[in-house]
C-alpha cells in the first residue's frame, strides 16, 4: 500500500497554498511531515482526506494505485484513509459510544450489534489503559487537551486504517499527555501495521514516536527528506537554516 502525492497544487478561498507537492507514505511505516506554521502541512492533510474547502488545481492522489483526487471524504475512509483533527470539534449529547458505533458499522459490510461493539469498545479501551466511564461522556465535551486527542486515538484503533494522518496530535499537551498519547499511537502502529503520518512542528513527539522518515515542507513546498536525524537538526537549529538553503538553492 502506498499513498502517492503527485505535483500537488491546492488552493484555499482562491489562494493557492501547495505549489507542486510531490511525496510518498508507505503501508507499515511511519512518516514525519514537518515545518513551520504556515508551510501547508494542515492544507496536505485535509486534501488528502477530501475536505472540500480544499481545491485540487493540479496533480494527484493515489491511494493502492487508485485515483482518489476526486473522490468524497467518506469513500476516501472506507478505503482505508483517518484524518486526526488537529482541533476535534464537540458535540453536546452524543456520547462517545454511540459516536464510535456509528463509525465503525459505516465501514463494514455487517455491522456490529450493540454487545458486540460493547466487547470491542471494552477491550480497546483496556489496551489504552482507559477508564471505561470514559465511553458514557459526550464527544469531546469539556475534554481537556489530552483527553480529545486519547478520543482520537480510541478511534483510530477500533477503525484500523490503512494509513493514518494525525495533524499535530501533541499540540496543546503536556508532557506526560504526550506519552500517553504516543503509547496509543505506537500500539495501534505495531498492531496493525499501519502506516502513519504524524504531522508536527516539534521533535519531542518524535521522541516517543520514532519515525522512519522525515520530510520538511515550507512555503507549499517539500523542500527535504530524511531519516530521524533530520528531526533532531530542526530541534538544535530550527527550521530558518534549512528553508533558507534551499530558496539559495531554487534560485
Amino acid at each position: 500500500m502506498t499513498l502517492e502525492i503527485q505535483n500537488l497544487h491546492v488552493e484555499v478561498e482562491g489562494k493557492e497554498i501547495l505549489h507542486g507537492v510531490t511525496i510518498t507514505f508507505e503501508k507499515g511505516k511511519i512518516h514525519a511531515l514537518m515545518g513551520p506554521n504556515g508551510s501547508g502541512k494542515s492544507t496536505l492533510a485535509n486534501t488528502i482526506m477530501g475536505n472540500p474547502n480544499y481545491k485540487v488545481t493540479s496533480g494527484k492522489i493515489i491511494f493502492n494505485g487508485e485515483d482518489i483526487t476526486n473522490l468524497g471524504a467518506d469513500l476516501r475512509s472506507k478505503a482505508g484513509l483517518f484524518l486526526s483533527f488537529q482541533y476535534p470539534a464537540a458535540i453536546p449529547g452524543l456520547k462517545i459510544s454511540t459516536f464510535l458505533r456509528e463509525a465503525v458499522n459505516a465501514r463494514r459490510e455487517k455491522p456490529l450489534n450493540v454487545v458486540e461493539f460493547h466487547s470491542m469498545l471494552k477491550e480497546t479501551m483496556a489496551a489504552l489503559n482507559m477508564d471505561p466511564s470514559f465511553s458514557r461522556r459526550y464527544l469531546n465535551d469539556g475534554f481537556s487537551g489530552g483527553e480529545k486527542k486519547r478520543a482520537e486515538i480510541l478511534q483510530l484503533m477500533l477503525l484500523k486504517p490503512t494509513l493514518a494522518l494525525l495533524d499535530e496530535t501533541d499540540s496543546g499537551l503536556d508532557v506526560d499527555a504526550i506519552k500517553k498519547v504516543a503509547e496509543g499511537i505506537n500500539q495501534v502502529h505495531h498492531a496493525n501495521d499501519m502506516g502513519i503520518v504524524v504531522i508536527t512542528h516539534y521533535n519531542r513527539f518524535l521522541e516517543y514516536i520514532q519515525p522512519d522518515k522525515v520530510s520538511i515542507i515550507s512555503n507549499g513546498m517539500i523542500i527535504k527528506t530524511g531519516g530521524k536525524e533530520l528531526a533532531d537538526t530542526i530541534e538544535h537549529e530550527g527550521f530558518g537554516g534549512m528553508i533558507d538553503g534551499h530558496e539559495r538553492a531554487t534560485h
